[in-house]
């Protein structure tokens, strides 16, 4: 099976491909400095693959390596990544 991971920012979202098909994505708003990612999707039929782990881990990779942009976690399984992964936690927008 082929995988094919994507930053498509004209769509505001980072994609995951699997045979040309697009099967996860995690949606992003940006808001200055701040990326709110604030949906996630994993196609029905191949939910519980560990899908939307990989997007968003790449769009966190990405995020870091190239926009230098603070993340809000608006979704709930963003949110839920990041508990997961506390040392990502540099990546977080600081609440004041």
């Amino acid at each position: 099976m082929n995988t094919v991971l994507a930053h498509e920012p004209d769509a505001s979202r980072y994609a995951l491909y699997l045979d040309g098909e697009l099967a996860a994505v995690a949606d992003y708003a940006a808001h200055g400095d701040t990326l709110s990612f604030n949906h996630t999707f994993t196609d029905p039929a191949r939910r519980g693959q560990g899908l939307a782990g990989q997007v968003v881990t790449f769009a966190m990779d990405d995020v870091e390596k190239t926009s230098h942009r603070a993340v809000s976690p608006d979704c709930w399984y963003v949110a839920k990544w990041f508990d997961k992964h506390p040392e990502r936690a540099g990546l977080l927008r600081v609440r004041s």
